[in-house]
């Protein structure tokens, strides 16, 4: 078996997270009970481009259960956790190609041998695999069922591709499934990132001014978080109907241009290159932080900041460089620019991927019975439907049902008032 972790010496710690982090996903549990019975994937080559965590870990192990033959690399240069990444190569016999702050070279590197396997299905966090598989593979194209793709900016490049007509396979947009965006995207990604920037910065949160550049369901999420840590919050948007949203929800809504010269603590979370840039940076109190919660480090004009400074001093704190600019101030940037929650942090708690990565499970399962056409396709209701009754299953949560009598209403238009 080929692989590329840090050190297999550090399995016995990288198992004891999977096991923890496997107690509280039961859905996927539930699902890789029935894989291990039905095999629904069995034979089928796969790759898959994630964060190398523990909740990834069980998601590995659910599509190895049902048969598939998985090789694994990470989505982030730095969001791996060496220890899982060992077990999986060790305990669990799962190819994995990742190791925590690979450089640029070694990152693609490591995509290249997932896609030398030869998959028929792959997954992906920020599309990364599936564009390296259109720029230097075309020819492997035709052979995908599938692709699940796991976040907003990954969805966003794959609709771009199918717009241009560039897109030669089809990809569910995961990210887009309700059991992903309403829970993993606002209430992982809120905890998880303020948990990030606590870590690295050990700041309190009580009565500072946090802008936060988005207002997604991430940024959604990361909002409702600072508020409730006693943060006083900016939002900054482009969309009316969020900067609205915003507002009503009793934030300060502002451009970036202002809310600069305000915060103490900024967070991006829109998915776009350069929300924050040297125009901003330049209006910044001393000692301002900034931290990126979007896939991509590219949120943050780093190369002008890196141009501004007249000295930087890098690890001030683990995971904290120190800019100094001509005048005197100082800003620091938070893990390179890059997720603070998993740079820094351990990402979303494994009770939210629970649901995203069964998701992840069943939409491979029915892609490879249905197997579509290219394009963009949407997560079935069905799938989301199951997955939300396992999980108020495994929460003790009782629900309704429609009578009979409500059934006929909602059906019919003759009854009004």
């Amino acid at each position: 078996m080929k692989y590329e972790v840090k050190d297999l010496d550090l399995a016995t710690e990288g198992k004891k997270r999977i096991e923890w982090a496997d107690q509280d996903m039961p859905v996927l549990r539930e699902i890789r009970r029935r894989f291990e019975r039905e095999k629904p994937l069995a034979g089928k080559r796969m790759a898959a481009c994630l964060h190398i965590t523990a909740e990834t870990a069980n998601l590995a192990r659910t599509l190895t259960a049902g048969g598939a033959d998985l090789v694994l690399c990470a989505s982030n240069p730095l969001s791996t956790q060496d220890d899982v990444a060992a077990a999986l190569v060790k305990d669990y016999g799962i190819p994995v190609f990742a190791v925590k702050g690979e450089d640029h070279e070694t990152y693609y590197r490591h995509i290249h041998a997932c896609l030398q396997h030869d998959p028929v299905v792959t997954m992906d966090d920020g599309a990364d695999l599936i564009s390296t598989l259109h720029k230097d593979y075309p020819e492997k194209c035709a052979q995908i069922y599938a692709s699940m793709e796991e976040t907003t900016t990954g969805v966003i490049r794959l609709r771009a591709m199918h717009k241009d007509g560039a897109l030669k396979l089809p990809v569910f947009a995961v990210n887009d499934a309700h059991t992903k965006y309403l829970f993993d995207n606002r209430y992982g990604t809120g905890q998880s990132t303020v948990d990030g920037i606590i870590r690295a910065t050990d700041i309190l949160l009580a009565g500072k001014t946090v802008v936060v550049a988005g207002y997604g369901w991430c940024g959604r999420g990361v909002a409702m978080r600072m508020k409730g840590m006693g943060a006083n919050v900016i939002v900054t948007e482009v969309d009316p109907l969020r900067a609205l949203e915003a507002a009503m929800d009793g934030y300060w809504v502002m451009p970036m241009s202002r809310a600069a010269e305000v915060g103490d603590l900024f967070v991006t979370l829109t998915g776009d290159i350069h929300v924050i840039r040297q125009e901003h940076f330049e209006k910044m109190k001393d000692g301002a932080m900034i931290a990126n919660s979007g896939h991509f480090n590219v949120e943050i004009d780093i190369p002008a900041l890196e141009k501004m400074a007249v000295e930087k001093r890098t690890q001030v704190r683990p995971f904290v460089d120190e800019y100094r600019l001509p005048n005197g101030r100082k800003i620091f940037l938070l893990a390179e620019g890059r997720l603070i929650n998993l740079a820094a942090a351990e990402g979303h708690p494994a009770s939210v991927m629970d649901m995203s990565f069964a998701t992840q499970a069943l939409t491979t399962e029915y892609a490879l019975q249905h197997k579509p056409a290219p394009g963009v396709y949407e997560v079935p209701r069905e799938i989301e439907d199951y997955i939300a009754r396992l999980k108020l299953a495994a929460m003790n949560i009782q629900i309704d049902e429609l009578t009979e009598e409500q059934r006929k209403y909602l059906d019919s238009w003759e009854m009004g008032t």
